[in-house]
């Protein structure tokens, strides 16, 4: 299985097939526009299923499942996370419960990013506690700018992550520590003297011991479409039992 989480920088439908190229199974798009806009060429290829979420048609956050997978949002969705979103995926040779991620919620006077993180994983705690979860998407935080007096900061979330058995798929395959990342995923103003280390692909045992390759997108080819470049995992193929929502 395939897994890309891309922020795209808006108008995905102008650049869908810059990223289908990379054949995901499944696809997390921060700052995707609402799928009424997404009009794809014959040449791209079409999502088997698809949910956005966002108050914004201009600028939300679009999950896509292509091949045998389907998506079920999970009846344990709580709007007040805004775009932290649990999902059960099913199809292929697995099912397990996704978290698609864009933090990013200007509203939440506690904390607009990573805490947004924070709080979601306690919530939906017993969704991430199977043995079989992902998540996945643009955290915008990183240990860099953790704050030592708040709870909800990129360690803290880190370490509640970790003591569920789920850890970051990037920093597993590179063999890095979390604020030394050497691979940005992001580039303030599109500069490439400006390297944050800012999505991430958080997977449990089931996954994390199939990990097959994480690949972290170039800049000079990226930062003409987007600020972001892609985080790209595959994990080789694995049978689980089903999993509720």
């Amino acid at each position: 299985m395939k897994i890309i989480t891309w922020n795209c920088n808006m108008a995905f439908r102008k650049k869908a097939g810059l990223i289908l190229v990379h054949q995901p199974d499944i696809l997390i798009v921060p700052e995707c526009e609402h799928p009424d806009k997404l009009f794809f060429d014959n040449n791209t290829p079409k999502p088997a299923d698809s949910l956005w979420f966002g108050e914004n048609i201009h600028k939300g956050l679009g999950i896509f499942a292509y091949g045998q997978y389907r998506f079920k949002l999970s009846n344990k969705y709580n709007s007040s996370f805004k775009m932290v979103v649990p999902i059960t995926v099913s199809g292929g040779d697995t099912t397990f419960n996704l978290l698609a991620i864009w933090a990013n919620n200007p509203n939440d006077p506690d904390g607009q990013y990573v805490t947004q993180v924070w709080k979601a994983i306690h919530y939906y705690h017993s969704l991430l506690t199977n043995k079989s979860a992902i998540l996945i998407g643009d955290f915008n935080s990183n240990t860099i700018w953790d704050k030592p007096k708040r709870a909800g900061n990129h360690s803290t979330v880190v370490q509640q992550l970790e003591a569920k058995g789920i850890t970051s798929a990037y920093h597993q395959h590179f063999k890095q520590v979390q604020g030394n990342e050497i691979h940005p995923t992001f580039y303030l103003y599109r500069k490439k003297d400006k390297p944050y280390h800012l999505d991430y692909c958080f997977a449990s045992t089931h996954f994390s011991d199939r990990l097959k390759s994480v690949e972290i997108g170039a800049f000079d080819y990226w930062c003409q479409y987007s600020d972001h470049v892609p985080v790209i995992v595959e994990f080789k193929k694995i049978r689980l039992k089903k999993q509720g929502s």
